[in-house]
């Protein structure tokens, strides 16, 4: 899915969330009610819908910030590739928490 969501083996709620996610993201001047209808139709909830959204603005404004700063990222500075994707690893298993 991260390769490429728009040929992974997904539901189609998710597929048009990121969709909607990605306009959002790359062209927030062409997102339009249309976009977030079909969202809707393809069975997400407002709740869902708008929950992703807002997980989106956060990583976009964090992500935006940081780049202004030139931050870099703590965890992974000084980390050969290995143990970084070792890192990245735990976080897909395990989550923020």
């Amino acid at each position: 899915m991260l390769a490429d969501f728009e040929t992974a083996p997904i539901g189609e709620g998710l597929r048009e969330t990121l969709r909607f996610l990605q306009t959002m993201t790359l062209a927030p001047e062409s997102l339009r009610p249309a976009d977030a209808a079909r969202v809707l139709d393809s069975g997400v909830s407002a709740d869902a819908l708008r929950d992703a959204v807002d997980v989106a603005v956060a990583f976009n404004l964090i992500t935006r910030f940081a780049d202004t700063i030139g931050a870099r990222a703590h965890s992974v500075q000084g980390l050969t590739r290995e143990q970084a994707l070792a890192v990245g690893g735990r976080l897909f298993e395990r989550g923020y928490a």
